[in-house]
């Protein structure tokens, strides 16, 4: 294949991420007219991860993360947008890795993007896991932007079974509303240091209008 077309090949490849919108949205039946994609997210977590840096005064190469998020959503492009409710996390991480693989290769430079794949995925570089911290975080922040617009409805959501997980279930009957308890859930689940526990608990406690 000439290299222009694997210039347009990869990035048509690509392409399809504006169109694929993310599972975690249609589960909780969010009502917008337009929900996030795929894409959309990976631009939103890398402006994230520019501020996280910016503010707080990471010892990280900031221009390495930034390529990493990029690219962290890659193998959505051809299995789709799993959640950890859908798919247990090694599978998905099998088959994930399979589709980066079949995208990158043939490319001048595949061997060292998909490097960065794994690297991203095994979080064992500090890179790694403040760009892994900034996903998580991305994610909760724009579902407080969906639940302060008014998005969520947590009595219309027949067939959810997110509902039924013992955390989530937990935090909602302790009287956190929907993106609260999604901000608890990550500080819960993952490993975030102080600064990203601080943008979390800021979110929670002041909302974002404050800073619109």
């Amino acid at each position: 294949m000439e290299r222009a077309a694997k210039v347009l090949n990869y990035y048509l490849i690509c392409n399809k991420l504006k169109n694929v919108i993310r599972t975690g949205w249609t589960t909780w039946n969010v009502e917008r007219n337009r929900i996030e994609s795929v894409a959309e997210h990976v631009f939103g977590v890398q402006m994230l991860a520019i501020a996280m840096y910016s503010e707080y005064k990471y010892d990280i190469d900031i221009l390495k993360v930034i390529y990493m998020l990029a690219i962290h959503e890659l193998g959505e492009a051809i299995i789709g947008d799993l959640t950890q409710f859908q798919i247990d996390e090694k599978n998905k991480e099998k088959i994930e890795h399979q589709a980066v693989h079949q995208i990158l290769s043939g490319l001048l430079e595949g061997e060292y993007v998909e490097k960065l794949f794994l690297e991203f995925d095994e979080r064992k570089t500090k890179e790694a896991f403040f760009a892994f911290e900034c996903d998580k975080l991305e994610c909760d922040i724009q579902s407080k932007i969906y639940d302060e617009e008014g998005c969520v409805d947590l009595k219309n959501q027949e067939g959810n079974a997110v509902m039924h997980n013992a955390i989530v279930e937990r935090l909602l009957n302790e009287g956190y509303s929907w993106s609260d308890m999604w901000l608890k859930f990550s500080q819960t689940v993952y490993p975030y240091d102080a600064n990203f526990k601080d943008v979390s608990d800021y979110v929670i406690n002041n909302g974002l209008k404050k800073v619109r």
